[in-house]
């Protein structure tokens, strides 16, 4: 059962006039351009989509961008509202067509100290500091100045920052979201010189599997797609061709189940080996707060591979 979420009247409306074809974009989903709306599959059924609303063409149903998450991403409506706030920052996502430019990238500015970041990171999420540091000194983690956020970034292979993940560090803070103009293919990565990648919904997952596995981590390439999107691992893969093996390391939840389906099987079709590892909990900060080092216990199981 969810905890119960008090929402403005303006909140719920932005979470419900969402952009639901840039939203399943986002999540790296395929959509088909159908006249003045597009087509999108779940399963055998389609489903049409423009602006906020969808129709499911097989059940005669549809909705808002609200009822979309209930019923594809099997949440309440709290959840729903809370989980459309988080994806899009708190903002709704607007749609451009072709011939206008993309938004600029304008990354937050930082604060003097990571007081509130380090203590968000170290103490609730348990990162190792070790690892923490390795990423601060590379630039890729810092604190913004206006809400103390902690702030995740993503380079291109030129070394050009092209995306901002933000997360809160407030006690009871559920936000996240990218910052405008932040280009997907580049979110929040680590490159290493082995021929292994593990791809993860979000960063604090992605530092917390790492964490409890340490040994020579920095040899392996990591990325988190701040989403369920796969654009990243598959920028990551033409950027690094020594990368052989892809592990998917998504939320162990329906709608982390249903993006390791959907990328395993472009990887299949592509001849790339893969494995699927799921946490026993939700997510691997979860499981990395469950672990015991002493055991020296692996905290995923295998489903799947290829």
């Amino acid at each position: 059962m969810s905890s119960f979420n008090y929402f403005t009247k303006e909140q719920k409306e932005r979470a419900r006039n969402t952009d639901l074809v840039q939203f399943l974009r986002n999540q790296g989903e395929k959509l088909k351009r159908s006249g003045s709306e597009y087509e999108w599959r779940d399963g055998s059924e389609k489903v049409t989509v423009r602006g906020n609303v969808w129709f499911n063409q097989y059940e005669q149903q549809g909705g808002d961008a609200i009822d979309f998450i209930r019923r594809y991403y099997n949440k309440d409506y709290p959840d729903a509202v809370a989980f459309l706030l988080n994806q899009n920052g708190g903002q709704i996502i607007h749609s451009f067509s072709a011939d206008k430019k993309p938004k600029e990238l304008k990354p937050p500015k930082p604060n003097s100290d990571m007081r509130r970041t380090y203590a968000y990171l170290l103490l609730n999420r348990c990162i190792d500091r070790d690892v923490l540091n390795a990423f601060i000194h590379n630039k890729m983690i810092y604190e913004d100045k206006e809400y103390h956020n902690a702030v995740f970034v993503g380079y291109d292979p030129k070394g050009k920052p092209r995306h901002f993940h933000k997360r809160g560090t407030l006690s009871g803070s559920s936000f996240k979201g990218n910052v405008s103009g932040s280009i997907p293919e580049y979110s929040f990565h680590w490159n290493g010189k082995s021929d292994k990648i593990f791809l993860f919904e979000a960063p604090v997952d992605m530092l917390s599997f790492i964490s409890m596995h340490k040994k020579n981590w920095y040899n392996h390439t990591y990325a988190a797609s701040c989403s369920v999107s796969d654009r990243v691992l598959f920028q990551c893969l033409k950027d690094n061709p020594n990368l052989k093996m892809v592990y998917l390391c998504m939320d162990n939840d329906k709608a982390g189940h249903k993006a390791n389906r959907r990328i395993s099987e472009k990887l299949k079709e592509m001849g790339i080996q893969y494995k699927i590892l799921t946490p026993h909990f939700k997510d691997w900060n979860e499981e990395w707060l469950n672990y015991d080092e002493r055991s020296g216990q692996l905290c995923y199981h295998q489903v799947s591979a290829h």
